[in-house]
């Protein structure tokens, strides 16, 4: 193993050593909302723009994930499945696109909507904040908080996606997202952060099964809604049927 590959995992290693110890209080606190939206019977919504959508892909419909996790997914956001690829970073300075999409949903008030953006300054994650709060629902933001004390916003409002969320994931990291340099190279490389979140996103689903299994064993809640591997013996059987017992907080099936 090269020197710099050692660098990576170490740097990787750290980042997440880091916001396990400084996040703990936070991810705590999601994994609260979370819980008390599956034992209320609502509705979950995750939405990442650019590559922030790898992490909210990552809890809906997968094995080990909980059922009512839904992604919010708008046109030309998902990664880079857009084409031309800066399509999608130019379609995140749009105002309305979120909104419109969020509207489309059956989202009602009480629900939850987890928010990845890494910089959280432009004009999508701040705006779809502002509304999914002002329609009712919880907002879980998932950013990193070096962007505002180091790069303007991109909205008109001056504000960031951290300013309007009930609870704030800072994912610690740097702007520019490169934390790999090298003497031949004219820019870092070698970015964590889709690693970290995806990591943080998985800690507050881990915690909240954690407190809702809690409940179902003492008898004051229900076994949490959780999807088996298709590749096990039962588990498309099993798939179907939390589908089917969670029908009217899914729309992925649609």
């Amino acid at each position: 193993m090269s020197e710099l590959v050692g660098r990576y995992f170490d740097t990787a290693i750290a980042h997440l050593q880091r916001v396990r110890t400084e996040e703990a209080e936070n991810i705590e606190a999601a994994a609260a909302l979370l819980a008390e939206a599956i034992t209320e019977g609502r509705r979950i919504f995750t939405f990442g723009a650019g590559h922030s959508s790898l992490a909210a892909q990552d809890v809906v419909y997968r094995a080990g994930g909980l059922v009512p996790m839904n992604l919010l997914e708008v046109p030309g956001m998902a990664g880079v499945t857009v084409m031309p690829a800066p399509l999608s970073s130019a379609l995140e300075r749009v105002s309305g696109l979120a909104t419109a999409a969020l509207d489309h949903t059956p989202a009602t008030s009480g629900d939850l909507l987890f928010l990845i953006s890494l910089s959280g300054r432009q004009v999508m994650p701040v705006e779809l904040a502002q509304h999914a709060r002002d329609r009712g629902l919880k907002v879980i933001g998932l950013t990193s908080l070096a962007y505002p004390r180091e790069i303007a916003s991109a909205h008109p409002s001056g504000t960031y996606l951290k300013d309007h969320c009930d609870v704030v994931l800072d994912n610690k990291i740097a702007v520019g997202d490169g934390e790999l340099t090298h003497p031949g190279a004219e820019t870092t490389f070698g970015p964590v952060s889709t690693i970290v979140t995806s990591a943080l996103m998985q800690a507050v689903v881990a915690s909240a099964v954690d407190r809702l299994a809690d409940a179902a064993l003492a008898g004051t809640g229900a076994t949490p809604p959780l999807f088996r591997s298709g590749n096990v013996p039962g588990g498309t059987e099993w798939n179907a049927k939390q589908m089917s017992d969670n029908a009217e907080r899914i729309f992925y099936t649609f």
